[in-house]
């Protein structure tokens, strides 16, 4: 019998990713590690709508950078309007990617790594745009956030992410704005779901990782349990050194594309 697989993604992302382990025979399970939720404050609905209001301007922004399908949609999702023709949409994967296609944004606006990339990510991104990018043109990073008190708030690590691509566009003459539009934060587990985490931590379970804070989570959401028996499929290097420095016993990396980690977890031992 496969192990069970449990999808740490959000939940509302979570469906779809259990559902494609499934139809390949996988016995796949939500579990998340993170919520997302609204920005919340007069001061984030200010910033929100003052981009909004830029984007359409004349001499807008030259593109929109997506760090995720929630930035798609706390950003785009509440207003019908499609992007401005000449405003570029960019995405480190092709699960952002398929969240702008649902909105109605075509599929030449939309530039990111190729399906083949080793890794979807911002550094990969950026080989495909950097040549899109004039001195003076204005870039818009649309991300998400995490309360400032939140003690799973992971560290940046130099190289990666919107704050490498932010330097990048700096280095390049452009303006770059950074706006939060949804927060990650703990999620609230019952009873069922903390006794599946402790099964899980021994009984031979893959937990799948896609975020280096939803592994911070894991370990506040279950303070003192041993993790050396329990097993972890990281979708990038940066996950899969958390995951091992939390404790985990077995840890592989893979990429985050379904053919990917169907196969990584048929070929593990």
């Amino acid at each position: 019998m496969p192990p069970r697989v449990l999808v740490t993604r959000p939940a509302h992302d979570a469906a779809a990713w259990v559902d494609a382990l499934q139809a390949h025979g996988m016995r796949a399970q939500a579990l998340a590690l993170m919520a997302i939720g609204p920005c919340r404050g007069e001061g984030a609905r200010q910033a929100l709508l003052a981009a909004r209001a830029t984007l359409y301007e004349d001499c807008g922004y030259r593109a929109v950078m997506f760090v995720s399908g929630n930035a798609v949609q706390h950003f785009l999702g509440a207003t019908p309007a499609p992007l401005p023709a000449a405003t570029r949409a960019w995405t480190p994967g092709p699960g952002t990617a398929q969240a702008l296609l649902a909105l109605g944004i075509p599929a030449g606006q939309i530039d990111g790594p190729p399906p083949d990339a080793p890794q979807f990510e911002s550094e990969t991104l950026w080989q495909r745009v950097h040549a899109q990018i004039r001195p003076g043109d204005r870039v818009l990073i649309v991300r998400g956030d995490s309360p400032a008190t939140s003690p799973a708030r992971v560290a940046p690590t130099a190289g990666a992410g919107r704050d490498w691509l932010a330097a990048r566009l700096r280095e390049a003459g452009a303006q770059v704005e950074l706006l939060a539009v949804y927060q990650r934060e703990l999620p609230a587990w019952d009873a069922a779901q903390r006794q599946l985490a402790r099964q899980a931590a021994t009984d031979g379970s893959v937990w799948l990782l896609s975020s280096s804070e939803s592994v911070a989570n894991l370990q506040q959401l279950m303070p003192g349990q041993s993790w050396q028996q329990a097993r972890a499929l990281a979708t990038h290097e940066r996950i899969a050194a958390q995951a091992k420095h939390m404790g985990f016993g077995y840890v592989k990396q893979c990429r985050p594309a379904l053919e990917d980690v169907v196969a990584s977890i048929e070929s593990s031992p």
